[in-house]
């Protein structure tokens, strides 16, 4: 096991939580930093090189920043931030590079959904048709935001839906992780899921 990257500008990393390869091998990651009894680390969005020589923090602070994913093209980045229940998304204008916005969200950042009712988001994964998958804690399933804002939710027997990833033939399969009862699931997919940048690679 290699160790690639401890801190960035001189702050530790906390909780690296989720990732995603773009084409040109770098990755974006969240770090969802540190709950403590009566203080918090904030967590924030960053992009690295697969060999260890560039980290850089392109957003901070966030939420509790969890899921990262990009879209079928790889001009937008979504994050989901688990405890404000929201996925928010930014142009890019390169790797490692967001584009500037007027969006209300940190650092631009358009709002792709604020769901209703109380809910927690965790990982996310994005179909082939751009469409936002993103695993949901409290009421158990996937919640599919379209990309025309339409969201649907798909009830799973589980109180904490973690992670989804699409494989499979034709990568119609969703796995999903079902963690307060520690099980692997699959179940098919109405679209393709998105193939993943090197995912000879990383699989």
């Amino acid at each position: 096991m290699t160790v690639l990257y401890r801190e960035c500008d001189g702050h530790p990393l906390v909780g690296p939580n989720d990732l995603v390869f773009d084409e040109t091998g770098g990755f974006w990651f969240t770090d969802h930093g540190k709950w403590r009894p009566r203080d918090r680390t904030h967590g924030g969005l960053y992009y690295a090189r697969a060999d260890g020589s560039a980290i850089t923090e392109v957003v901070h602070p966030l939420e509790a920043p969890n899921g990262v994913g990009l879209s079928p093209d790889g001009s937008r980045l979504y994050v989901a931030e688990t405890f404000t229940g929201r996925i928010w998304a930014w142009d890019l204008a390169g790797p490692g590079r967001i584009a500037d916005a007027s969006g209300f969200g940190p650092h631009g950042a358009t709002l792709v959904a604020g769901l209703p009712g109380f809910q927690l988001l965790d990982s996310l994964a994005v179909d082939a048709e751009g469409h936002v998958v993103v695993g949901t804690l409290v009421n158990g399933g996937l919640t599919d935001i379209a990309p025309d804002g339409t969201v649907e939710h798909v009830p799973l027997p589980d109180p904490l839906v973690t992670n989804v990833c699409f494989g499979g033939e034709g990568l119609r399969t969703a796995y999903v992780t079902l963690s307060a009862t520690g099980r692997l699931v699959s179940l098919p997919w109405p679209r393709p899921g998105l193939r993943l940048a090197f995912d000879d690679v990383v699989t």
